[in-house]
């Protein structure tokens, strides 16, 4: 199949990725709430930390300094929100992006879900 999509290439390509996935969140009505209503999450600093975060991921650069999984653990979320981050992710950089960083990103975000699902039920269960 013939597609005009380029991979993701640079920097700017993951503010894109980021950018537009992140209005996805906002829009979505399951997602929405927990970062918009629960955590309050101020967008202008937490933009720039997932650019960071997914920079780091995808070109190894170690611009990310952090501990994502730390600030997951007091949000009301279980499976079925880290079934529909990914979701919207996969999603988005379907639309966007086509080539094997796009898929080892794709291939990462899920791994991260996946652990971060895991660990938090895990949490929540002792504490019950």
């Amino acid at each position: 199949m013939q597609t005009n999509k380029l991979d993701i290439r640079t920097e700017q390509d993951v503010e894109l990725m980021v950018d537009s996935f992140y209005a996805k969140v906002n829009q979505d009505p399951l997602l929405s709430y927990v970062f918009n209503d629960f955590a309050e999450v101020d967008w202008q600093s937490h933009l720039p930390k997932m650019y960071q975060f997914w920079s780091s991921l995808i070109f190894g650069n170690q611009s990310y300094k952090g501990n994502p999984f730390a600030a997951h653990v007091p949000l009301p979320v279980d499976k079925t929100h880290f079934d529909r981050w990914i979701s919207l992710f996969e999603e988005n950089i379907d639309e966007l992006f086509a080539g094997a960083v796009a898929e080892h990103t794709k291939l990462r975000a899920k791994s991260i879900a996946y652990v971060f699902s895991t660990k938090l039920a895990q949490i929540k269960s002792l504490t019950l």
